[in-house]
């Protein structure tokens, strides 16, 4: 495994980014990370029945607001292995969630979660700090906790095919990212790296093939032209 994927390296990054990030990621996406998570989630039918859903690598909980609204009778939970991600999201839920959201602090590769327990499984942005061998292991994951029937959803920036659109995209993520991380936080360094991550992840592709080898039903999502791509899909009922 490669020392940049090592769970302790990501631990710790995102430990660093957690006092900025939000505002970092919101500034330098122009507003699309909060269309993206909204479209995303759109691609599971709304509901207002009582469900579990359980929001995978978490952050700051920056996708609660959009469970609630499009799953308003749902338990959600929520988990993450980042302290400093999980500082400013439970802060969050007691601040605007009256303290409902159940926030499981736990790797996501190692986790205790029940199986055959959540009607919904999703993730925004956490796939591309993944090699192979973790993503198989998301996909094996995401297929036990899942109930037979039940639906997921997986979003992450991604490198866009069209040649114009993909350079100017990379000096975006590349120099824009890391100058906003350094004029907020002072070291552009820990930003620097969510462009090697997307670089080397490329799309959802890899992950949509892993996903169906672990005999998940898998449909292929794509956002403003590649900038950000996507897996949904079910748990066949067997």
């Amino acid at each position: 495994m490669s020392a940049n994927y090592d769970p302790q390296y990501i631990k710790e990054l995102f430990n660093g980014m957690s006092k900025t990030y939000e505002r970092v990621n919101f500034i330098t996406s122009f507003g699309f990370s909060i269309r993206w998570r909204r479209q995303f989630l759109n691609s599971i039918p709304r509901t207002n029945e009582k469900i579990e859903i359980i929001d995978l690598m978490t952050g700051m909980g920056e996708t609660w607001g959009g469970l609630r609204k499009n799953f308003p009778n749902s338990r959600i939970s929520a988990l993450d292995f980042s302290d400093g991600m999980l500082e400013y999201a439970n802060a969050k839920n007691r601040r605007s969630f009256r303290n409902e959201i159940q926030v499981i602090h736990e790797n996501v590769l190692e986790n205790r979660l029940e199986a055959n327990h959540y009607d919904i499984v999703i993730s925004a942005f956490g796939l591309k700090t993944f090699d192979r061998g973790q993503m198989e292991i998301l996909a094996q994951e995401t297929k036990r906790i899942l109930k037979p029937g039940g639906r997921y959803s997986y979003i992450e920036v991604s490198s866009p095919k069209n040649f114009l659109l993909y350079f100017l995209y990379k000096i975006h993520l590349k120099y824009v990212v890391p100058f906003f991380g350094k004029l907020i936080l002072g070291n552009p360094t820990q930003y620097k790296m969510l462009w090697k991550y997307t670089e080397s992840f490329q799309n959802s592709d890899s992950i949509a093939r892993i996903f169906e080898s672990a005999g998940l039903d898998v449909e292929r999502k794509t956002y403003f032209g590649g900038c950000a791509t996507g897996i949904t899909g079910r748990k066949v009922v067997a």
